[in-house]
C-alpha cells in the first residue's frame, strides 16, 4: 500500500475509531478521564496527520489551482484548530481526576479570549469546509465520483448535529475517497487529466 492510499484509508479509519472509542466510553453514562478518552482521542489526532497529507494529495492532483489552493489552507487551519482542541483535550484528560475537574480544566482554557471562537467553533468548520472544496474540484475534474462531496458534506452535518455519528460520518469518507485508497496513489501525484474551463 502506498503513502497516499494510507492518508485516504487511515483517515477516516481512525476518525471512525475515535467515535467508536467515544461510544464505548460513554457506555457509564460519563466521558473521560481515563484509558478510552485518551486512546480515543490519540486516534483522532493521528487520522488528523492523514487527512492533513491527503489535502496536500489532493491539491496536487487538481494541479494547484485557486480552488483547490483554497481547500487545503482553509482545510489545514481547520487541522490546526482541531489538533488543539483534541491536545488540550488529552492533557486535561491526563490531568484530571474526574470528569467533572477535566471539565473545569477545559472551561479555563475556553475562557482565554479568542480560544473558543479559533479552536471550537469556526477552526473545525474550516477542516469540513476546506475538505468540501477539495473533493468538489476533484469531482469537477472526475477524479472523485460526483456524489463524493455530497458525502463528505453528509459526514460534516451529521458529525455536527450529533457526535454520536461519527463513526456513519467515517463510513461517508471512506465510500467519497475509495477511487482514491483502492487505486493507489501511483497516478495520484500528478495533476488531473483534464482542466476545467
Amino acid at each position: 500500500m502506498t503513502t497516499t492510499q494510507r492518508a485516504f484509508l487511515y483517515g477516516p479509519l481512525l476518525f471512525g475509531a475515535y467515535g467508536v472509542i467515544r461510544l464505548l466510553d460513554g457506555l457509564d453514562g460519563t466521558k473521560g478521564p481515563g484509558l478510552a478518552w485518551t486512546t480515543g482521542h490519540l486516534c483522532f489526532l493521528a487520522g488528523l496527520a492523514f487527512f492533513a497529507q491527503g489535502f496536500a494529495v489532493m491539491r496536487r492532483m487538481a494541479g494547484k489551482d485557486r480552488w483547490s489552493s483554497a481547500g487545503f489552507w482553509i482545510g489545514g487551519a481547520g487541522v490546526v484548530a482541531l489538533a488543539v482542541q483534541f491536545g488540550v483535550d488529552i492533557v486535561t484528560g491526563l490531568m484530571a481526576g474526574s470528569h467533572a475537574e477535566m471539565a473545569e480544566l477545559t472551561g479555563g482554557f475556553q475562557s482565554v479570549p479568542g480560544v473558543e471562537l479559533a479552536f471550537y467553533l469556526l477552526g473545525p468548520m474550516l477542516f469540513f469546509l476546506g475538505q468540501l472544496l477539495l473533493t468538489g474540484r476533484l469531482a469537477a475534474l472526475r477524479v472523485l465520483a460526483p456524489w463524493a462531496p455530497v458525502l463528505v458534506l453528509a459526514d460534516s452535518l451529521a458529525s455536527y448535529a450529533l457526535k454520536d455519528l461519527i463513526p456513519l460520518g467515517a463510513a461517508l469518507l471512506l465510500l467519497s475517497y475509495a477511487p482514491l485508497w483502492r487505486a493507489g496513489a501511483s497516478r495520484t501525484g500528478s495533476p488531473a487529466p483534464r482542466e476545467a474551463a
